[in-house]
Parts: C-alpha cells; structure tokens; sequence
C-alpha cells in the first residue's frame, strides 16, 4: 500500500506498473476497497501502470467526513488531488458499482484528464434510490426511498464489529459478499483479502450507512447529509447527467454488466420499491407511485443521450452468468472485452 498526502486528506492506494506506461485508474464500489482491483492489477502491470486508492470513508485513506450535500464532489475533489499529486496523464478510468456514479461526475467535472472511461456494473447516473422512471424522475419532492435510512443497519454493524462469520444470513459481510457481489455459487479464492476490504468501510450516522431524515412519504425514510450513500442519493447529485452529457463527448465509454446482478437492475433487490412489491417492506403504495427504480434503463438512456447530442460511442457489454463484479467472476473474459475496448482507441 502507497500514500499520498494531498491538500484534504491522506489518501492510500494501490500500485502496479511503471509511472512511464499508460494509466488505468481504478475506483471501487461500496462495502470494499482497492483490494477489490488487485487481481487485475496484477494482469495488467506489465503494459499499464495500474493506480487503485481508497475512496474516502474506505480503506486505508484517513477517515475525514463525506458532506453528502455535494454529492459526489468530496470524492470528485479527492481523486483531482490524487491525480495532481502522481502527475498522472491521459486516463484510462474504471470505475465499479458506486465508483461508478462516482466516475460520471468526475468525468464531467474534469474531462480533459481522460481518454476512456470504461463502467463496470455502475449506479445509475442519477442515483441509488427513490426515482422512477428512466428520465430519474424522483417517486416523491424529498426523495424518499434514498439515503443512509435504505440501508440494513445490522450490516454495518457487523462490519464495525468486524465480523467474520457466516452467522446472520441476512446482513453477515461474508454472506452478503458470496451472495450478492457474485452470482452464487461462485466464491473467489481471495475471498479472505476481500473481505478484508469490506470490513475497512468506515461506519457510523456520519459514515456508513450515514443519517437520515423521516419521511411521511414510502418507505417513510429520505436522505440525511452525511456519508456515501446519502451521497449517491438522486437529491445531491443535481445537474450531474446534464453535464455529464454536455462535457465528455470526446471520451468513449465501455458498460460492462453482470446479467445476473441483484444489485443494480431495473428490480434490485436493493430497492425498496422492489422490496415494496415483493411484500417485504408494509404499506407499499402500489407500482404506479413507487416503481422498482430501472437503474440499467437509465443507465442506457443517458449514454444514448450523449450519443445523439455529442456523437459519442458507447459499447454495452453483458457477461452471461455473472453478477455484480463481473471483472472478479470471470477475469479473462472481462480483458478481452476492456483490452479489445482499448485497442481501438
């Protein structure tokens, strides 16, 4: 693990390669860490230098406050002075589920830094939670279904606590790891350093999950301002898409998705209008008010967007047979569609 002691924070990151080769730099999801990226990392050293850090609030980078009312901007600013700070030039950007919405606000805040943005699994570019349609049209004004209140809290309690173990089958780091971050029955042999990146997220009503506010509106919860995941609420990230749109038309854009993710999918399991609709959350007002948020159809609308407005391509890429880390579950299939993707640039 490096350090780099920047104008905020301490940032941690992980390196492979020499400064001379091109760059790729990696941006983790979630519940994980650089240590997600290694593997690759690895495969890849010898033709690029390879620059993976840990997202403010994860990791080892120094644990300051994520002010969640400027979206995605603390970490958007954080990765600019980590950029600065290496001199890194002409990018190749990766960015995974949450360090994909990540990637659209850096890319549009500060295109001129990159020349491929390759998404793998990504939040939907106008959030995780509480919108309805795929133009991100919020179900209620305060945004409810978003935020640090959508979060099981017994799984980042165990987190704090450390937990190793297989013992809660709900909300246990392990479990959640094996059966959403892949598609079960795969497990992957580094399943232990994996873990061990989960279990640095950083937790607290500041943190992980963060705060939250209540709300008379389904699923009575709506975003607080504090931490990741009231970040990527659709409340803070504001004119992001429209930007994203109008800002990066000369870089190309490589999707690539599991077509087995729970995740993120026009009915995650980790929405609560799905949850609603499948019974599991009372008082669900019915799927013409609260619909499953279709997180890949907006996805798909904003990139078809910026193509029509910008001319710029984007290739959709789905991985049969994996889940919400397809780079993880199957490697090698992953290479040949990003080193093909590179290869035309």
């Amino acid at each position: 693990m490096n350090y780099l002691s920047t104008p905020r924070l301490r940032q941690a990151y992980r390196s492979a390669g020499n400064a001379s080769l091109p760059v790729l730099l990696f941006i983790h999801g979630n519940a994980s860490s650089s240590v997600f990226w290694e593997e690759m990392m690895e495969q890849l050293a010898l033709d690029y230098y390879c620059i993976a850090p840990d997202l403010r609030g994860f990791g080892d980078t120094e644990d300051l406050l994520i002010d969640a009312t400027k979206g995605f901007g603390d970490q958007v600013t954080d990765l600019l002075e980590l950029i600065d700070g290496l001199a890194l030039q002409n990018i190749h950007l990766l960015g995974h589920s949450l360090g994909g919405g990540v990637m659209y606000s850096l890319l549009a805040a500060a295109p001129q830094h990159f020349r491929s943005a390759t998404l793998i699994n990504p939040a939907s570019p106008y959030g995780f939670g509480g919108t309805k349609d795929i133009h991100g049209t919020p179900c209620f004004p305060d945004f409810a279904g978003s935020g640090g209140g959508i979060v099981n809290p017994d799984f980042p309690r165990l987190i704090a606590e450390g937990d190793r173990s297989s013992n809660n089958p709900q909300a246990s780091p392990r479990v959640v790891m094996n059966a959403f971050y892949w598609k079960p029955p795969f497990t992957s042999p580094r399943e232990e350093a994996l873990l061990d990146g989960l279990l640095k997220e950083k937790i607290g009503a500041d943190r992980y999950p963060g705060d939250f506010e209540p709300s008379a509106n389904y699923p009575f919860t709506a975003p607080g301002k504090w931490g990741p995941i009231n970040a990527s609420s659709p409340k803070y990230l504001g004119d992001t898409v429209q930007h994203f749109i109008a800002n990066t038309g000369h870089i190309p854009v490589l999707w690539v998705r599991g077509s087995d993710d729970q995740i993120v999918s026009d009915n995650s399991l980790f929405d609560l209008g799905t949850l609603g609709k499948m019974g599991f959350i009372p008082n669900y007002p019915g799927e013409e008010v609260y619909p499953s948020q279709p997180m890949v159809s907006q996805t798909r609308a904003v990139l078809e967007q910026r193509q029509q407005k910008t001319g710029a391509a984007f290739t959709e890429v789905v991985m049969p047979g994996t889940g919400h880390s397809p780079y993880i579950e199957q490697l090698q299939v992953f290479l040949q569609h990003f080193l093909g993707f590179l290869s035309t640039l």
